[in-house]
């Protein structure tokens, strides 16, 4: 089988390209998922986030190696493995990140990706709800909505920001992403607008777009430094399909630089050890992975206004049907709409902690229901400075990999972590917040020295679901790909999906991952 484009990988950045690419009839082009279809309700309510995430159907469920600096835990690292990959199950929060991030790209001799070169594709990926601007589109495949979510806290938790001295901001994807407000969500009339439904669907009927669901890719086929093809188990049978233009790696910052490897591009030592035959020594592939590390503030809330209300079986059931009859009511919304950015310290030039307030407890990804009404607040540092990394533990293609993220290596990383809970507290004692603030249950009252809080971070600090960076574009010798995201030294070969970040953004990486899919198509057609 001959396609003009292979496309590994159907998660968001995979959706974008397999339409963009089929817009040109004369494009014949193969996606290749290794999960499922998508088109469940779970899937599509969006309060059902646990039950694909937990889902080894629906779900890698990848965890990483014991970390470390957090006490040897190994942390789960979920991603998506069905069609639409993690716009199908992660929280919807739509965060483009901060201008001057794509300002660090451009200093790094990547000046396709400024901010001013990357606005435009920002734009044309959305139609956001409150009207087409300078900075924000009203055309594109994407519903981008600011949510409405009417829940009290949301309210107080903002207006506490504000009288704490942070800026209230109507919308943190505009000019200015600093301070506090309702986050841009991926929901519509009441369902997860994922990737797969907004860019796939309506390019399914194209006759140029082939998409095969349940197909793992085991390695990608070369003729020297030139990519052809594919060899991929469908149905349980080894196919080789080839490419007469590009084969372009869309997998993820786990699966992609894994894929690479067992291909036989990487470092060249490494490869050898695992008896895989080199096609190219290049040493960056796998390394400079990165994560953001999230920290809880937690406190028992006075009030009946939490998720705790909808915990007992009768009142499940009854949201449920709600959701199910008329896409309304809490099952019609992810409670993660209200947050913001702020400087830890004066001396931040930009803001460097993303906040999520939350009105529940989470207690192991959500795997043990809270015993008590209470809500929480997200703190992350936004810009990492410890690298880990992706390695194989092997060449069976179907054993994952070894994932190390080395949080909190750096001890600045720990400096923000500690700086942000104190940030989160002072938001938190905040008048706008007293009628509904019962006693702190994390860190506890109690915790109030720099060394307590080092303590309850590194036995408790969880990941934001944000790997990247792990193929970073750019011109040093630890780089991957180019600007135009081909890989260094080979031919007809691409990489298109966060792996690609030379530095993680700041905040959720949904939306920075469909700007550089829409930019990669580009990039393609030309």
């Amino acid at each position: 089988m001959n396609y003009d484009y292979i496309i590994i990988g159907a998660g968001s950045a995979g959706c974008v390209l397999a339409n963009r690419l089929t817009e040109n009839s004369q494009n014949n082009v193969a996606l290749f998922e290794a999960g499922k279809p998508s088109n469940i309700w779970k899937v599509k309510m969006p309060l059902a986030i646990l039950y694909t995430m937990h889902d080894p159907k629906y779900n890698w469920k990848y965890y990483s190696e014991p970390e470390p600096h957090l006490h040897n835990r190994r942390l789960f690292c979920p991603r998506g493995k069905m069609i639409g990959g993690c716009s199908a199950h992660n929280g919807m929060v739509f965060v483009r990140g901060n201008p001057n991030d794509y300002q660090r790209w451009a200093s790094f001799g990547l000046t396709d990706w400024s901010y001013e070169k990357v606005l435009p594709y920002f734009k044309k990926i959305e139609t956001w709800s409150e009207g087409e601007n300078e900075f924000r589109g009203g055309s594109g495949p994407l519903p981008v909505n600011q949510s409405k979510n009417k829940n009290p806290l949301f309210k107080a938790f903002i207006d506490s920001a504000g009288e704490t001295g942070y800026k209230i901001n109507p919308d943190m994807n505009g000019e200015d992403q600093e301070g506090f407000g309702m986050y841009d969500v991926t929901i519509n009339k009441g369902e997860r607008a994922s990737v797969s439904k907004h860019y796939l669907d309506p390019a399914r009927s194209r006759k140029n777009l082939n998409i095969f669901t349940e197909s793992f890719v085991e390695r990608i086929i070369f003729d020297g430094k030139k990519a052809i093809g594919i060899e991929v188990k469908i149905k349980n049978k080894l196919k080789k399909i080839y490419a007469n233009k590009e084969v372009i790696l869309s997998g993820g910052s786990i699966n992609s630089p894994q894929l690479l490897l067992l291909s036989g591009v990487g470092p060249a030592k490494d490869l050898k050890d695992k008896g895989i035959e080199v096609v190219h020594d290049l040493e960056g592939v796998g390394k400079n992975l990165q994560d953001h590390l999230e920290t809880y503030i937690q406190q028992e809330c006075k009030t009946p206004d939490t998720l705790y209300s909808y915990i007992n079986k009768f009142n499940m059931v009854r949201i449920g049907i709600q959701w199910f009859l008329n896409k309304s009511g809490p099952c019609s919304t992810s409670f993660l709409e209200a947050g913001g950015f702020a400087k830890s310290s004066p001396e931040q030039e930009y803001p460097n902690i993303q906040f999520h307030f939350f009105p529940s407890f989470v207690i192991d990804h959500g795997l043990v229901d809270p015993d008590r009404h209470g809500y929480q607040l997200h703190a992350s540092p936004n810009h990492p400075k410890s690298r880990g990394f992706v390695s194989l533990k092997s060449n069976n293609p179907y054993e994952y990999p070894n994932i190390q993220f080395n949080y909190l290596e750096h001890p600045d990383d720990l400096k923000q972590m500690i700086e942000s809970i104190e940030v989160a507290r002072k938001i938190l004692a905040q008048n706008s917040m007293k009628p509904y603030a019962g006693k702190e249950v994390g860190p506890g009252s109690e915790a109030q020295t720099h060394e307590v809080y080092e303590e309850y971070i590194r036995s408790k600090a969880e990941t934001a679901y944000h790997p990247s960076c792990t193929l970073k574009m750019g011109v040093d010798k630890m780089s991957v790909v180019d600007q135009k995201l081909k890989i260094h030294g080979l031919e007809n070969i691409r990489v298109v999906d966060a792996s690609v970040m030379p530095e993680i953004t700041s905040g959720n990486l949904n939306a920075p991952t469909l700007m550089i899919a829409e930019r990669a198509s580009e990039f393609i057609l030309n």
